[in-house]
């Protein structure tokens, strides 16, 4: 146990502040502060030495130096122990220091504010502040250092009941190089995405990083992986989508229920209305848009009924009774939503060992792959097609209805690993031919898939055909208009084909492969 005599408090965020610094006080604890915190806790009637009265010196250049100093350093850094240090401290008249609580100026709110200029920026780069943090946590054996607003109770009852515990302290340290180091991070990482001078709101946001750091807390440990020989953990920074979702039900997430859900939340999100994403293995196994929740379901499990089993699916509206009804009569491993309402909890948690996660959204996060030596960062595919960004490039311009079914398929194909091929219409997939080595490989396992009939459908093509033989093959099949990127030196011939056929074909300009 260390006994707190004195106390240094130096912070920005003055949550609990006053209350933190009553129960130092009443615990006879000798409280110095600086500016604007000191002048908190004088307005609370409390009894506070400045740090320039400590120091002997002002506060100087606008508040820039303040507790960079011999008698502030020194009374955090002296080890107890050692007989050394302890003489120094006496030699100059020095002062222990046995709990430092601080935290630092908002530089990531600042960062994040429209309006910020270069100069606030630099200006809200703390100096001082880490300096202190530091020390108390490198010293922790005899310090106890406090950054966070969440700690103060604690650590007040510990220092009334005689002393902070060894365990506290270092827990407070391991807490307080966290804090440093995402300062330290935030500061590397804002300022290398801007030419001296710029104003952050003018910075490029798609710009890869110059290099790539991230550091986010791990969240749960894994049962294992992919497979039961290889460890995993989550990790999240709790700020939306599936890696910060709330299991509400069922067995624990694995690996793989996080990756397919996550493929599944960021389909059934690509609409505003209600929509339904049933994935298996990542690929969609089927996906519907309707009027209701549970006929948008109905609509996506008759495209694969079958492989549909096991599967898991994210929703894009809260599930009522009458989706959990029908969901509730296949085998589903895991269900996403943004909320389930009391009657659909009911009857879904009747079975035991489905998960069901409340997901809020959340924007596209790039996207982040390891490959043997490295890594892989690219921005979001949050390309979108709109009515009038199409290109009809046939004979035959596609119908309205066409052109609803096209805008639709070519949302879900977006979803579909490569190279993919999709059938649909009127909001729902009808055959899904994923993952193939060639494109027209993928059409024929499309429709080789579909269980309704293809007749009348639209195709979507992720990328373009190289050759005339994957339109062939759609028109086969019953489809009638395709929608495509274009960009082969065969577009000519690809086109020929499709007014040979009698097929609508727009093209879009933009590919969206998924490996």
């Amino acid at each position: 146990m260390v006994a707190v005599r004195t106390a240094l408090l130096s912070v920005t965020d003055k949550t609990g502040l006053a209350e933190f610094a009553s129960q130092l006080a009443s615990a006879g604890v000798s409280l110095i502060s600086t500016g604007g915190t000191a002048r908190v806790l004088r307005e609370a009637g409390l009894e506070v030495r400045d740090v320039a009265e400590v120091t002997g010196f002002p506060e100087m250049l606008g508040g820039r130096v303040k507790t960079l100093h011999p008698r502030i350093a020194g009374g955090i850094l002296a080890v107890r122990s050692d007989a050394g240090h302890m003489a120094a401290l006496a030699a100059h008249g020095i002062a222990t220091i046995d709990l430092v609580a601080v935290n630092l100026y908002a530089f990531e709110k600042t960062a994040a504010r429209e309006s910020a200029t270069f100069d606030e920026l630099i200006e809200n780069i703390d100096i001082g502040g880490p300096s202190l943090i530091r020390a108390a946590a490198k010293n922790y054996r005899d310090v106890a250092v406090v950054t966070d607003p969440a700690d103060y109770g604690s650590v007040a009852a510990e220092v009334s009941a005689g002393g902070v515990s060894a365990g506290t302290r270092w827990r407070l340290a391991q807490k307080a190089f966290d804090v440093t180091a995402a300062y330290d991070r935030a500061i590397s990482g804002t300022l290398a995405g801007l030419a001296e001078g710029q104003f952050p709101a003018d910075a490029e946001r798609d710009t890869p990083p110059r290099s790539l750091d991230i550091r986010v807390p791990r969240r749960q440990l894994l049962r294992y992986g992919e497979n039961p020989h290889q460890r995993a953990a989550l990790y999240s920074a709790g700020a939306g989508g599936v890696g910060g979702a709330r299991q509400l039900h069922g067995k624990e997430l694995s690996y793989n229920n996080l990756v397919d859900l996550d493929a599944a939340w960021e389909l059934a999100s690509e609409f505003s209305e209600p929509a339904v994403a049933i994935i298996k293995h990542t690929n969609p196994s089927g996906c519907a848009v309707s009027a209701t929740l549970a006929e948008a379901y109905r609509l996506a499990l008759s495209c694969d009924p079958v492989s549909a089993f096991g599967s898991v699916i994210a929703v894009s509206r809260p599930v009522d009774r009458e989706t959990a009804r029908e969901m509730s009569k296949l085998f589903v491993e895991a269900i996403a939503a943004p909320a389930f309402d009391r009657d659909a909890l009911e009857l879904l948690t009747r079975k035991k060992n489905l998960r069901l996660v409340e997901v809020s959204g959340a924007d596209p996060a790039p996207a982040l792959r390891s490959i043997s030596g490295g890594y892989l960062v690219q921005s979001a595919d949050v390309f979108r097609t709109s009515p009038d960004r199409f290109d009809a490039v046939t004979e035959r311009s596609p119908t309205a209805a066409e052109v609803d079914a096209l805008k639709f398929a070519w949302r879900v194909a977006k979803h579909i690993k490569s190279n993919a091929i999709l059938y649909a219409r009127d909001g729902h997939t009808v055959g899904v031919g994923a993952g193939q080595m060639s494109r027209v490989d993928a059409a024929r396992l499309g429709a080789s898939k579909a269980v309704l009939s293809l007749d009348g459908t639209v195709a979507a093509s992720d990328a373009f055909f190289p050759f005339a033989d994957g339109v062939e093959e759609i028109a086969s099949h019953g489809a009638t208009a395709v929608i495509q990127p274009g960009g082969s030196r065969r577009d000519p011939e690809v086109i020929a084909a499709a007014n040979r056929l009698g097929l609508a074909m727009v093209l879009t300009g933009a590919r969206h492969f998924r490996h």
